[in-house]
């Protein structure tokens, strides 16, 4: 990729393994993520460089079919990862409301139209979710989104149906639809046993799928299907104490190899230090980075404790 700088879009996962997805003055492209992998880089920051770059926009031509454009004007985010004019590009801005108002693209409209999962996901800390998933997206939605545990508890028709779910298990049971990613990365600094997290897992996917079968909704089948963490994240996910990464990923130079990854979230060796740095690749989303020779300096303080 050179030296020219790159747009991290973030951490995405398939079942091989996750990937750095970046825009390049040459396109889209994928830096795999593998265990022992070194990534260096140095993050742009300064005067006129915005905290967040827009990351574009996508439509959608169908189930399996979307296409991203990155931002036209290299414009700052103004709302989440989008500016305005991006923002009102996108298909999938309709996707979370559709289930009430029905508006979406034709494109958006084919994609919702396919089976649906509903899933009770558990994060390092015990704090449970109820969330959804496309067919398309079953597997990555929850290894994306840093899982411990996870159990799928109804398969829908299609996007609409697995939305009324998702509300109405909310609304009744008092589960979440969302954990803050500094919640995630808070709770993997020291995460619960792999037998408490199963059991909090399994306890509550009984509930919401007790009280799936109250309700008089038709499109959808409750099922019982684990969720399979890929095994690349397992040394993040064993309980322990972990030391934060020692710099800021919104400037500077970095080094980093990696051994393990949830999510965007990473277990990292750095150059001169002994011990293992919980580091957020997540943090990168929405930046410039530029691939060189450079290292992560540990602040003389944390050195002192190694």
């Amino acid at each position: 990729m050179g030296d020219a700088a790159a747009l991290v879009r973030g951490v995405s996962w398939t079942p091989q393994g996750p990937f750095l997805s970046l825009i390049t003055d040459d396109g889209a492209a994928r830096l795999p993520l593998t265990p022992g992998l070194w990534l260096r880089f140095s993050v742009s920051s300064g005067a006129g460089i915005p905290g967040r770059y827009c990351l574009g926009y996508s439509t959608v031509q169908g189930p399996d079919e979307s296409e991203h454009f990155p931002c036209p004007a290299k414009a700052a985010a103004e709302r989440g990862y989008q500016c305005g004019q991006c923002f009102a590009r996108d298909d999938f801005r309709f996707m979370h409301d559709f289930h009430r108002s029905g508006i979406a693209p034709t494109g958006l409209k084919a994609y919702l139209a396919q089976p649906h999962w509903l899933y009770i996901a558990t994060f390092a800390d015990g704090t449970t979710k109820v969330g959804t998933a496309s067919q398309r997206s079953k597997w990555s939605r929850l290894a994306e989104q840093g899982a411990m545990q996870a159990q799928y508890v109804a398969r829908a028709s299609n996007g609409s149906v697995v939305r009324v779910l998702e509300d109405a298990v909310s609304k009744e049971l008092g589960l979440t639809q969302f954990v803050r990613g500094s919640a995630k990365f808070a709770s993997l600094l020291a995460p619960r046993t792999e037998a408490q997290l199963q059991a909090g897992n399994q306890a509550s996917a009984a509930v919401v799928r007790e009280f799936l079968d109250t309700l008089g909704i038709d499109g959808f089948v409750t099922v019982s299907e684990p969720w399979e963490r890929s095994p690349f994240a397992n040394a993040v996910a064993g309980a322990g104490q972990r030391i934060a990464y020692p710099q800021p990923l919104d400037s500077g130079g970095h080094g980093m190899r990696l051994e393990s990854m949830a999510g965007g979230y990473s277990l990292v060796a750095v150059d001169n230090a002994d011990t293992a740095f919980l580091a957020d690749l997540a943090a990168l989303k929405g930046r410039k980075i530029s691939f060189g020779d450079y290292i992560t300096v540990v602040p003389a303080l944390q050195e002192s404790l190694f």
